[in-house]
């Protein structure tokens, strides 16, 4: 069982547990990318840290991701997007809004031009600062920067992964769809500072051991996602391995224990 120390939960948390919402708060449509990116040692994952004041698990290591916004599913973007007329599952909103949150987030756009090309980052195009901050400020939409820019999004190295669903005694919940994503080479993640207050690449087996220490907090499908990754030498390994694979809703369950509050999943895969 996967616990989160009493000390680590919002005042009264772990007693909301005890008298659970008669109806459960609705579970928002909303997707998560894990970036990834091939080094010397191994396959590296992108994890931002969430501001203390945020509204959703403040102060953790995340990937970048957010809700599904109305705009994301614009059929216009399936004419300006290569590799999503063939997925099945999930929605093609799901897949546009992980994009879309990756651009926003930290800069990189997994677009490509006419000949084949990555986008550039927000790091070193200003136009494309200029459309990500456009993008953040709900000035403008994807549909509007891909025809300015001449680009189509680009899912060919984007996997569907796993779906999680917030457990029923949380006040805020979200319906979450997680994709593996690659970063495009030569490309630099830059995470927004409205949102996040760093950025770092850690190897998936690095990155738990900092969370056992007690040095990189993190909720339990980030945990379980990098726990997925371990094996893999290569980012073309993690994404064949998931490509194509089942992916079961989790909806887990909290429970009081005596060090604070345990996150449980029934059935196949659990801890």
């Amino acid at each position: 069982m996967f616990v989160i120390p009493a000390h680590r939960l919002p005042p009264g948390f772990a007693e909301r547990l005890d008298q659970p919402p008669v109806e459960p708060a609705p579970a928002r449509p909303a997707a998560t990318a894990v970036l990834l990116r091939d080094s010397v040692s191994g396959p590296e994952v992108l994890l931002l840290q969430r501001h203390r004041s945020s509204g959703f698990v403040p102060g953790a290591y995340v990937f970048p991701g957010g809700r599904v916004d109305e705009a994301d599913a614009d059929p216009a973007i399936l004419e300006r997007a290569d590799g999503l007329a063939a997925r099945r599952e999930p929605e093609p909103a799901y897949w546009v809004a992980a994009v879309r949150e990756v651009f926003e987030e930290t800069g990189v756009l997994l677009a490509k031009d006419a000949r084949g090309r990555p986008a550039p980052d927000a790091a070193s195009d200003p136009r494309i600062a200029e459309w990500r901050a456009a993008l953040l400020a709900e000035a403008a939409t994807m549909v509007e920067l891909l025809d300015a820019l001449e680009l189509r999004l680009d899912f060919g190295d984007v996997v569907y992964a796993a779906h999680w669903i917030t457990p029923v005694a949380e006040p805020r919940r979200y319906d979450t769809r997680f994709f593996l994503a690659r970063l495009p080479e030569g490309r630099e993640a830059r995470p927004d500072p409205r949102e996040m207050t760093e950025g770092i690449w850690l190897r998936p087996a690095d990155a738990l051991e900092r969370f056992r220490a007690g040095r990189l907090p993190m909720v339990f499908p980030t945990v379980s996602t990098l726990e997925s990754l371990i094996e893999f030498g290569a980012v073309d390994e993690a994404l064949a391995s998931f490509r194509g694979r089942p992916v079961p809703p989790i909806l887990p369950r909290l429970v009081r224990t005596a060090e604070g509050v345990g996150i449980v999943v029934d059935g196949e895969g659990a801890p």
